[in-house]
């Protein structure tokens, strides 16, 4: 795309047109302190390439090596093992066609990867279709809110406190400045959203309830009855899946009543790096296409019969009036979205299921190892998957803090998000925690 510059015509014209005198009146909200003025950045003189190279590794010396820790975070991103045929199927030419597959006449195979993935997710969420990913399971959730509005017209949305802390956090910045409203809903004692809470405050005001499970803590939320109640109201329920792999073995989010779910991929052969790129994914009932964000792609066959694909239904900004657009902001995060269908294809469903029960497995030694821990104990009795949430006989970040000396990264310390959790750690065990993993951290927490 080639730059166009304005000119000093265009600069005076636009000036003009919103009533100031020049450029530097644009940047008065900035206090003079900050801006940068006729003074030149102090940066260092230039270097050559190599010396920039050993400069960064320098810096990388600084930073412990993973390969030498021991991890127990999770809390929304996930350590999992990726098969190495990822790394060399992405790599191939069928893929490497436009970013935005707007010709379908030259791009193929990103069409035919978007339309597996929708599949799978489909198959996945027991739901019926699927859009082609959104960045990441926390814009997915903000957008399933507005969808929801746009469905039912209502602003009010009872959201579950046990849903990912930045996950909500990423909702509210979507409806700040806007009449919508919405009310946290608490957690029992069990660590499950507390559905009584919902029945209770559920008004003709209400559009939708989110919950996600496995929630924050890990634990396994019971909601195919409260989807009855919902449908009955006319209340959309959104359920929330930061960690898929639980569908290996857990019952389809559509077959217990959910309208709209939302979640993140990473899990599927997206390496943990630093929080991103991720792809997120959007599943509803095919009676509200209409209103899903983004864009789907579909099957068809090409004047020759062969069967081939193309984009569907494209509700963005770039396709129709930005007025009638169901999303502005979404993406197919494609090299992103083709590494979680290569896994997806890889482990099969047989596969996943397998996989899942070894995470469940390692999870369970875990809890009945750190139980047995004099002043430690579970904090939530309720089901779990991969995660477990440890009450400590003293803050958890000092507890966090002091496991980093034997090169145990013991969690999430919860205090900042959940003041009343300050003593609590949320703990995750995936397949790529040993046993001698596990054996090491619960020595561990004894000595400290």
């Amino acid at each position: 795309m080639r730059f166009i510059p304005h000119t000093e015509q265009d600069i005076r014209e636009m000036l003009e047109t919103i009533g100031i005198q020049n450029v530097d009146q644009l940047f008065t909200g900035i206090p003079a302190g900050l801006r940068l003025g006729d003074t030149p950045l102090r940066l260092p003189s230039a270097l050559s390439e190599s010396e920039v190279v050993d400069k960064l590794r320098q810096i990388q010396k600084r930073n412990p090596d993973p390969e030498e820790m021991s991890s127990f975070l999770g809390a929304g991103a996930y350590r999992h093992y990726s098969p190495a045929v990822i790394g060399s199927l992405i790599q191939r030419g069928e893929f490497s066609t436009s970013y935005t597959p707007y010709q379908a006449e030259v791009s193929q195979g990103t069409l035919q990867a978007i339309f597996e993935f929708q599949t799978m997710i489909a198959m996945l969420t027991g739901m019926d279709v699927v859009n082609a990913s959104m960045y990441d399971g926390a814009s997915a959730l903000a957008e399933a809110v507005l969808m929801a509005h746009r469905i039912n017209k209502k602003s009010e949305y009872l959201i579950a406190s046990s849903v990912h802390p930045e996950y909500r956090q990423t909702v509210e910045t979507y409806l700040r400045g806007t009449n919508h409203q919405l009310v946290n809903v608490p957690y029992d004692s069990t660590g499950k959203t507390d559905l009584e809470f919902i029945l209770k405050n559920l008004n003709n005001r209400v559009s939708a309830v989110v919950l996600q499970s496995p929630n924050f803590f890990g634990i396994v939320e019971e909601y195919e009855e409260l989807g009855k109640e919902l449908a009955e109201q006319g209340t959309l329920l959104i359920v929330v899946v930061a960690e898929p792999l639980s569908l290996g073995i857990l019952k389809p989010p559509g077959e217990r009543l959910a309208d709209i779910v939302v979640g993140e991929a990473q899990s599927f052969g997206l390496p943990v790096s630093y929080g991103g790129p991720y792809a997120g994914f959007f599943a509803t009932r095919e009676k509200f296409v209409r209103q899903m964000p983004g864009r789907l792609a579909g099957e068809t066959v090409d004047r020759r019969g062969r069967r081939s694909f193309v984009l569907t239904l494209s509700t963005r900004e770039q396709f129709i009036r930005r007025e009638k657009a169901t999303s502005n902001i979404c993406t197919n995060q494609g090299l992103c979205m083709l590494a979680v269908t290569i896994y997806l294809a890889v482990m099969g469903k047989q596969g996943l299921r397998e996989l899942a029960l070894l995470n469940l497995s390692k999870t369970d030694y875990m809890k009945k190892k750190l139980s047995k821990i004099q002043g430690f104990e579970m904090r939530f009795s309720g089901d779990t998957f991969n995660e477990v949430v440890l009450k400590c006989p003293k803050p958890a970040n000092q507890i966090r803090d002091a496991l980093l000396e034997y090169k145990i990264l013991a969690g999430l310390p919860l205090g900042s998000y959940y003041p009343e959790l300050d003593d609590s750690l949320l703990l995750c065990a995936t397949e790529l925690n040993t046993v001698e993993d596990i054996d090491l951290l619960a020595d561990k927490l004894e000595a400290v």
